[in-house]
């Protein structure tokens, strides 16, 4: 009897459930190597740097697996693709093994200039084109499968026709590209918007999904901003776990930028993910 599974477009591992890797928490890890499956680092911050930082991903990445997310890829940008900043990203990869990179479905920067925010794209025909051309260009270079994470949103176009949900799958599909669902992304968007989560989440093509996020944000009252500065809140979870339901696994991290507290209290949070995930597993049917 095995627990029926939807495999990813790429037979991409489970990694199952790790956390953002912080300068804070180097010497923690390194001292106690922690029950943790895997650890995602932020791509930039160990381009163009020695020294310190990467003496200790070095020995983390020896015992973990390493995945790379990046801010700075530009992905929905009309500047050209900069190949020198895909070649450090290709290096870096090597270095630690990394089992996937990505970035996110939005621009930072245009005439070189980078913004140092992750700016929203309008969901027009016109745009999907044009990332749908620069997806397939990196991922050419780069010569693997790019993953790309659902914004969280606070202003909509007028000239979109289409939902975010219906472009982000699109550009999954035709660009042939790997998708990092944040869930708390989606649920930041849906507030903000008047809009269904369940409804997002069912449109998502989830053959392409091999990474999930988890985060805490801040709630106005009138809007939600994506802060990740605490724990995951209820309604998050129950969107999590509808996923896992749709999947049957797929490698979640979470997500604590700010205000970020000791490990201890990172791996309790994680542990709600664990709780989670069996919870919808023991709820799943088998198949003979």
């Amino acid at each position: 009897m095995n627990q029926i599974k939807l495999p990813n477009r790429w037979k991409l591992p489970d990694l199952g459930l790790g956390v953002g890797l912080r300068t804070q928490h180097f010497r923690h890890i390194t001292e106690h190597w922690p029950a943790m499956d895997w650890f995602e680092i932020l791509s930039e911050n160990f381009i163009d740097t020695e020294g310190r930082p990467l003496w200790f991903l070095d020995q983390i990445a020896e015992r973990y697996p390493i995945v790379m997310h990046g801010v700075c890829l530009s992905v929905g940008s009309t500047d050209p693709v900069d190949f020198k900043f895909l070649d450090k990203l290709a290096a870096l990869a090597a270095r630690v093994k990394a089992v996937w990179l990505g970035d996110h479905v939005c621009w930072t920067g245009v005439a070189g200039i980078n913004g140092h925010d992750l700016y929203p794209l309008p969901y027009t025909e016109e745009g999907l084109r044009h990332m749908i051309a620069r997806v397939r260009i990196i991922q050419d270079y780069l010569e693997r499968p790019l993953v790309l994470e659902n914004p969280s949103t606070y202003l909509t176009f007028a000239s979109s026709s289409m939902p975010e949900e219906e472009f982000i799958a699109r550009l999954a599909i035709e660009a042939d590209c790997a998708l990092l669902l944040d869930v708390n992304n989606v649920y930041v968007t849906c507030r903000n918007h008047d809009l269904d989560p369940v409804a997002y989440l069912d449109a998502m093509p989830y053959e392409h999904v091999v990474q999930v996020h988890l985060a805490g944000h801040t709630d106005n009252g009138t809007h939600c901003i994506d802060t990740h500065d605490g724990r995951v809140i209820d309604e998050v979870w129950q969107l999590y776990a509808r996923v896992h339901a749709r999947t049957g696994g797929r490698a979640t991290l979470l997500e604590w930028d700010a205000n970020v507290p000791k490990f201890p209290v990172l791996q309790q949070e994680v542990g709600k993910a664990a709780r989670f995930r069996n919870d919808v597993q023991a709820a799943r049917p088998v198949a003979a």
